[in-house]
């Protein structure tokens, strides 16, 4: 072959190079995002579709799989730390003789407030921050919790151990889906079964810790010394432990980039690209993405991120903002609310989570009690019979996400129809639960509760951070988590001046999951197959 054919031929060969980077350009370029033009800013648009194809390329991986346990670990304490106050107050109340609505409250204050400060400061410090803190926090408080002399100093512990617990959803959320590829969007949904599990690993460690080692006594407040009431305090020494070592392998052991999407909104292209390639390289993949192709964006009419901190950017121009970052700054809750239908999406997803935020914890909260009071009518009202049920339950709940992963991607449910469906269905398997008259109906009854309520909240938990742009993203999870916790705290508040044995805090639970469902249906946007920004 002479060199004229040698030249041809590697012609030839360079020209089906470049064709086929140009396809696969061409399909990256066509990943629909959940936004357009009309509902967010133009340039920031397309510098996130550019992360989104070079995520794509990269693809799923070492990295994210890491990521998919160590920001489990915060979905576990999230259902974990409310079910300890549905698993602990029975022994409590015996030793210290209080209301057990009041350590709820606690509980609920606490949430309200970490929701806030690490999903709004998410936003502006970055996600690393909150992501090693929060866990930190539920293992000291917990494990001080164990040592509490009365019911005041435990409801403290509460709260303040619920201030770590209220931050891991908002942050986590956003961590693992600014790192995911778009196909693989759906493994959100499937991080909530460490939600369930939670849950369960709670159920299983109480049953026989306070089945065993908590007193007897049929007036609360005597016959109960310490010494004979350890059980509920060896549960919060052992949860408190574990919640210890997850955040050593948070810390220590998985090392945790700042999200690429969080840095390009600070207008630091440079870092998030480095991050990228990264990323590739844990993966033992590749990328062809460069500064170059943000800096671009950038160029074309000056943009400025109006969130670019007074650290020197990566990307100049002179009417690049600068401004001392604070947390009183309302522009990113402003951004969410930047169009006509970018507010009603917003406005729906916090009311979604009020109305939920109401209803879950005035249902949930108090199942132990109402199984407890209706198997005492029953004559089976033992403490060991109601942790059995109380395992059974959690067992039930985990099925869910699995479900839920499956139905989410599946083009006639997608996040809409799947969340309606989930949450009509916990409605009403609640108020059926009212037409129990045996105690093993009633547990049939919460068991099919457990399950849809539990794909329900594997669906919300990932529909919400969706619909929120990373530049916003932690903020619009604090505001629907906020909103959440203070319909929370409102429920034991309920409750203090009711009879929680009743039915009737059950018929208003039903009553506003069958509302919620309506309103999933009217949620304006479908994440489904789009890239989240």
């Amino acid at each position: 072959m002479d060199n004229d054919d040698k030249i041809s031929r590697l012609a030839d060969t360079a020209d089906e190079k470049e064709a086929q980077s140009s396809d696969i350009a061409h399909e990256h370029r066509a990943l629909e995002t959940v936004y357009t033009e009309d509902t967010i800013d133009a340039r920031y648009l397309a510098k996130a579709q550019i992360l989104n194809e070079a995520m794509q390329e990269i693809g799923m991986g070492r990295y994210q799989w890491g990521l998919f346990f160590v920001t489990g670990f915060g979905w576990f304490a999230d259902n974990l730390w409310p079910v300890r106050c549905v698993i602990t107050p029975p022994p409590t109340v015996n030793e210290f003789n209080y209301n057990p609505p009041f350590i709820k409250l606690g509980q609920n204050v606490g949430l309200f407030v970490g929701a806030a400060i690490w999903g709004v400061g998410a936003d502006f410090w970055g996600r690393k921050i909150s992501f090693n803190i929060t866990m930190l926090i539920i293992a000291v408080f917990s494990l001080a919790g164990a040592g509490s002399p009365n019911w005041i100093a435990l409801s403290s512990f509460a709260a303040l151990w619920s201030v770590g617990a209220g931050g891991n959803l908002p942050v986590d959320s956003a961590i693992f889906l600014e790192f995911l590829p778009a196909s693989h969007q759906f493994l959100l949904t499937t991080l909530s079964i460490w939600w369930t599990i939670g849950q369960l690993v709670g159920s299983l460690v109480a049953w026989p810790l306070i089945a065993n080692y908590s007193c007897e006594t049929t007036t609360p407040g005597e016959n109960c010394p310490r010494s004979s009431n350890m059980g509920w305090r060896y549960f919060l020494i052992a949860m408190g432990g574990l919640m210890f070592i997850f955040w050593t392998l948070r810390f220590f052991v998985f090392t945790l980039h700042e999200s690429p999407k969080y840095l390009m909104g600070k207008g630091r292209n440079a870092k998030a690209v480095e991050v990228m390639h990264k990323v590739a390289a844990y993966n033992g993949t590749m990328t062809n993405l460069s500064v170059s192709d943000l800096d671009a964006v950038d160029a074309r009419g000056g943009y400025a991120d109006p969130d670019t901190d007074g650290e020197k950017g990566d990307t100049q121009d002179a009417g690049e903002l600068r401004r001392k970052p604070t947390i009183f700054n309302f522009d990113h809750a402003k951004s969410l609310f930047a169009s006509k239908k970018l507010a009603y999406s917003t406005t729906l997803l916090i009311l979604l989570w009020a109305l939920i935020g109401l209803a879950f914890p005035l249902y949930n909260s108090f199942v132990t009690y109402y199984l407890a009071k209706r198997g005492a009518e029953l004559g089976d009202g033992t403490v060991y019979t109601a942790y059995r049920n109380q395992v059974i339950l959690s067992v039930t709940a985990v099925p869910g996400a699995l479900f839920a992963s499956y139905m989410v991607d599946r083009p006639l449910l997608g996040r809409r129809g799947t969340l309606c469906i989930a949450t009509s269905l916990t409605g009403v398997f609640i108020l059926a639960s009212t037409t129990s008259r045996s105690s093993n109906a009633l547990l049939g009854w919460n068991c099919a509760y457990s399950l849809t309520s539990n794909i329900m909240f594997g669906t919300l938990d990932t529909i919400t951070p969706e619909l929120f742009p990373t530049k916003a993203r932690g903020t619009g999870n604090a505001i629907t988590a906020t909103s959440n916790r203070i319909f929370g705290v409102m429920a034991p508040i309920i409750a203090l001046y009711a009879d929680v044995t009743s039915p009737v805090p059950i018929f208003i639970a039903g009553a506003i999951f069958l509302v919620a469902d309506l309103i999933a249906l009217l949620l304006p946007f479908e994440p489904r197959g789009r890239a989240s920004l």
